[in-house]
């Protein structure tokens, strides 16, 4: 059996990989031009359209040798031929609309050439809207329809996560970051992952311990929905948000939470979502038991498990950002 320091320590050394970088915005412009086609073509809303092609390029980035995608791809959609075809096909890479359909294929034509290519970024895209929408439209069916085709209950909850974030900032570009303390406040921090945990059972630190004064304000790196907010005998006060790149960042042993930030809702970077702690470790309500500071980790969703990176490079790189913008802007 592999240890949890082996797994961690691997998924370490894949965090550079996890750091998205901004899409450029000329591969906006065509991201957006083809969910309108797409659009046209099923009547599906943008925001699901891009939700659903962001979900997939997630999976794609995080199982690169499972999921190959074209380098000069704009949708993140992969199917395996054998699902594009038909599994009972004898050519996996059928093309024919006619023949795809016959072997119960899902493979479609959505770029009207009269053939379903798995190279072509609008049949691609087309095709796996389509399977969504074999069940309807409206909210309720539109779920049921992304049950259908993922068959995790993970993937409906993200879809649905990711087309929120669309729909409440009206664009494509959610890549904004911003450090979790203010910079003008006292704190230190240094690279802490990986080292050993004895509370609760051994296990390792999954993240970076940035030390700040009592009541200091804690803010949201990213644009995300807030997935979850409450006690965890581990993290104490605690809140997770999760971004539009799939990342679920956790911020724990806080001393409270600003109090017009609720589960569900959206944030955006630089926020106040709460303050700076030392709860946890026991019972609701425990304290005090080390020193004021903010555990802040990270975490990827690989499709039916999460794992956790280093995010010490991302907070470095983070304040290295602010501190230049905040320069800049004097």
């Amino acid at each position: 059996m592999i240890s949890a320091l082996a797994i961690s320590l691997a998924c370490a050394a894949g965090a550079p990989s996890a750091a998205v970088a901004a899409p450029d915005p000329e591969t906006l412009k065509k991201r957006s031009q083809l969910y309108e086609r797409i659009h046209l073509l099923t009547g599906l809303d943008w925001a699901e359209i891009a939700a659903i092609d962001q979900y997939e390029r997630t999976l794609s980035r995080a199982h690169p040798k499972t999921r190959p995608i074209r380098e000069d791809a704009v949708t993140g959609v992969y199917v395996r031929p054998e699902e594009w075809s038909g599994e009972l096909n004898p050519d996996d890479q059928d093309t024919e609309p006619a023949s795809i359909q016959f072997f119960r294929g899902i493979g479609r034509d959505g770029s009207g050439d009269r053939k379903a290519d798995r190279s072509q970024d609008e049949d691609l895209l087309y095709s796996v809207a389509a399977e969504v929408l074999r069940y309807g439209s409206v909210k309720d069916d539109f779920a049921i329809g992304l049950w259908e085709y993922y068959q995790n209950t993970r993937a409906v909850q993200r879809i649905q996560q990711f087309a929120y974030l669309y729909r409440t900032f009206g664009r494509l570009d959610l890549s904004g970051n911003a450090f979790p303390l203010p910079l003008g406040s006292v704190y230190s921090f240094r690279s802490t992952w990986g080292n050993s945990r004895s509370w609760g059972g051994y296990r390792i630190h999954e993240g970076t311990d940035i030390f700040a004064r009592h009541g200091v304000p804690v803010r949201s790196t990213v644009y995300g929905v807030v997935e979850i907010k409450g006690w965890n005998k581990y993290g104490g006060w605690r809140i997770g948000i999760r971004d539009i790149n799939n990342l679920y960042h956790y911020y724990a042993h806080l001393s409270g939470f600003e109090k017009t930030v609720k589960a569900g809702d959206v944030v955006r970077p630089g926020q106040v979502i709460g303050y700076v702690g030392s709860s946890g470790y026991g019972k609701p309500g425990t304290s005090g038991k080390f020193p004021p500071h903010l555990h802040y980790g990270v975490y990827r969703d690989r499709g039916l498990v999460e794992w956790a990176f280093d995010p010490y490079p991302l907070l470095k790189r983070w304040e290295k950002e602010e501190r230049k913008s905040l320069k800049a802007h004097r």
